[in-house]
This record gives C-alpha cells, structure tokens and sequence, in this order.
C-alpha cells in the first residue's frame, strides 16, 4: 500500500517499496506522487490495465523525470490510478476504481491523470506527475481545483514511461498553490530557450470561448479580468481563425491511429477484458485509416505554421479549460461523451500545436471549481508558470 492513508482512492495498492531520495535539494520537504504510467525502481507499472499489470514485472530503473525529482529532495508516496491506457478523460477505472475528486466529491475528477489529481486535491501529498495527451492533466486540473500544465511537446521526458499516442504525450503535474508548482517547475523544465518578455501580448479566441458553456464563461469573467490586470488589456483574435471541427476530427484520428498502434499486439493477443467506454474508443481507433491520419498529420502542420505566426514570441492566449465544471458522478453515459467530445474541441489546440497550456484554479460555479487557461509559444513554459504566479498573487 501506499505511504499515505489513502482516503481518496488515489493510489495502486501495491506493496510498499522504499524509495531512496538525495538529503536535500530544492524539493526537499515535498511529497510527490506518480500516475502509474511511469517506472518506479520496485513496483510494477500498469497503465490501469491488468493485463499489462501481469506482463509489467518489478521495474529496476526510476524514469528519468522520477529520478530528477528524487535528486532534488523530493519524497515519493505512491503510484496513483490512471484511466485503463490512458484512453479516457472520466477519472472511472473499471478495473482499479473511480479517484475522488477533493474539491467536488459528487463529481467526476476528471481523467486519464486521476489519481493524481485526486490525491493532490485530498492533501495526500504536495504535488503529482500526470500525463496529458488529449487533455489528461488539464481536465483534472480543472474539475479538481489544481494547477496543472501541459508542457511544450517534448520538454519533459517521458522516457520509461508507457506510451498513449506518442507525437501527442506529455509529461504534466499538479499542485494546490503555485508557489510550490514553481519549485517543481525550475527542477523538471529548466530555463526557457524562448522566455516571454515582461510585456506579453494577451489574445482571447471568440471560437474557443464560444465552445465554453454560456454560464462557465460568466464564471470565468472574473478570472479573465485578473489576468487582465497583470498582462494588460486581451486583443480578440479573428473570428474565423480556427476550423474547430477540423482540428477536432485531426487530433481524434492522430490520437486514436497511434494507440492502437501501441496496443494493437496487447488486443489482439490477449484480449483483454476492457472498460466498456474505453473498449469503444479502442474499436473506433482500429478503424482509422493511414489516409484519415496523413489528412491530420497536414492539418496540424499547417495549424502549427499559423499559430507560430499568430503567438510570435509574446502573444499568451487566455481561454476555458474546460467547456464548464465537471459532471457529476452520476452522468449518464452519454451525457459523459457529450461532454467530452465538447471538450476535445477546447483541448485540441494544445496538442495540436505542441504549446504549453496552463490551467489555473480561479473560478467556481455551482460549488465546483472551473479553471482557466494560459497558453504561450513552444519553451516559454518556465515564464508561463511565472506569469501565473503574478497573477494569482493579484
């Protein structure tokens, strides 16, 4: 079992293994978890699937971003759930249990990064590695009140950890405060090759607003008005900058092409008993074909091209996270996958463009925390996180 009283359901209840960390360091004196995506030297790592549970064996090497984090001081407490393959944005693991979600228990916590946001959210440890590939850490983040990042592509490492959809992974975290996502952030990004200056240039997306609900963007006024207050006045980008509907149908085909690429040898071997919704998604995914993704592959390309043109090196986009506060544990099925399919259609631009995307905790409706959004060009992560830090001190 874990270190901690786990209250929230957060942790795998694997046997508990010591793992040694430097004496001090700039993490010293915080807690961490880890998604169970990435190796810890001692245990086992599932991807939230048993099958791959019974093939996974005891790791003998940290991944590299584990590793980097114990150098520095910090105390690991235990692996967290993830949603089975990653392959899902519920926080419900139809084989290890649903996470409580610490700042709505009624309400989902938001997956595929669950447990750590869950076990973050419950106080059961200071910060948490997540994984963001279709939105895994900016969808818990917001429904459970944290801070979470979705980093420029590639900027942290995701070796030793399980691939979902390779050119779409990243390696995220949460915390409660942005002080302490500071400190982690200056231990696992570095400084920025591309920092933003002091005076950034602040863009709003009528589009990507209008994907929001009518009362999660009232909600949100507020919070636009503090971001306002430190960065200065937002310009309104055109309003047909996007075609929403295409970067929704490219990010689905890349991302559903290259899991089953990962899992096609696991499904089609075994068979392994699935989550009902993530057995859909799986089926769908093998039905993509090479031209549907080379189609995505060019529209990203070209999205890529135009929004590097539209950020420059100081343009920082603030925008929803997420369409609005997360469901209740309750919805329906279908209600789930309206609403994810709303989502992806928020989250995409993230993955499809590779920028770092922050979500912050700074607006609540109906009791339920609603987060909101700062993306800035690739490698400004660093002074992203900074500029957060002004404006939740205003």
């Amino acid at each position: 079992m874990s270190l901690v009283h786990d209250t929230a359901r957060a942790f795998m209840s694997y046997p508990w293994v010591d793992v040694p960390r430097a004496g001090t360091g700039p993490l010293s004196g915080l807690t961490f978890a880890v998604k169970d995506l990435f190796d810890v030297a001692g245990y086992p790592t599932s991807g939230g699937q048993p099958f791959l549970l019974a093939q996974s064996g005891i790791k003998t090497r940290h991944a590299p971003t584990v590793e980097r984090l114990l150098l520095a001081g910090a105390t690991f407490v235990g692996k967290t759930i993830t949603d089975e393959l990653a392959f899902s944005m519920s926080g419900q693991n139809a084989h290890f249990g649903s996470p409580v979600n610490g700042a709505a228990r009624d309400r989902i916590s938001g997956g595929s990064s669950s447990g750590s946001a869950a076990a973050v959210s419950n106080g059961l440890c200071d910060f948490a590695l997540g994984t963001d590939t279709g939105g895994s850490v900016r969808a818990p983040a917001n429904h459970c009140g944290l801070i979470g990042l979705r980093p420029t592509h590639g900027r942290v490492s995701l070796t030793a950890t399980l691939d979902m959809a390779p050119s779409l992974d990243t390696c995220g975290w949460f915390t409660r405060d942005i002080n302490t996502f500071l400190r982690v952030a200056e231990v696992l990004l570095g400084g920025d090759q591309h920092p933003l200056p002091d005076r950034v240039r602040l863009l709003r997306s009528p589009q990507l607003d209008e994907v929001a609900l009518p009362e999660a963007l009232q909600a949100l006024s507020g919070a636009v008005q503090r971001v306002e207050a430190v960065a200065g006045p937002a310009a309104w980008l055109a309003p047909d900058l996007f075609d929403i509907e295409s970067m929704f149908w490219s990010v689905r085909h890349i991302q559903g092409h290259e899991t089953w690429g990962i899992n096609r040898a696991l499904i089609t071997r075994f068979a392994p008993p699935l989550g009902t919704d993530v057995a859909q998604r799986i089926e769908w995914s093998s039905q993509v074909t090479d031209a549907q993704m080379e189609q995505a592959r060019a529209l990203r390309a070209q999205l890529k091209a135009k929004w590097t043109e539209v950020m420059g090196q100081d343009g920082v986009l603030v925008f929803p996270t997420m369409p609005d506060i997360a469901p209740l544990s309750t919805s329906s099925d279908a209600e789930m996958d309206t609403y994810r399919n709303r989502a992806i259609r928020l989250l995409c631009l993230g993955g499809l463009t590779g920028c770092p995307q922050l979500s912050l905790p700074l607006a609540s409706r109906q009791g339920a925390p609603l987060g909101l959004s700062l993306m800035g060009p690739p490698g400004s992560d660093l002074s992203l996180v900074r500029l957060a830090q002004r404006v939740m001190a205003a």
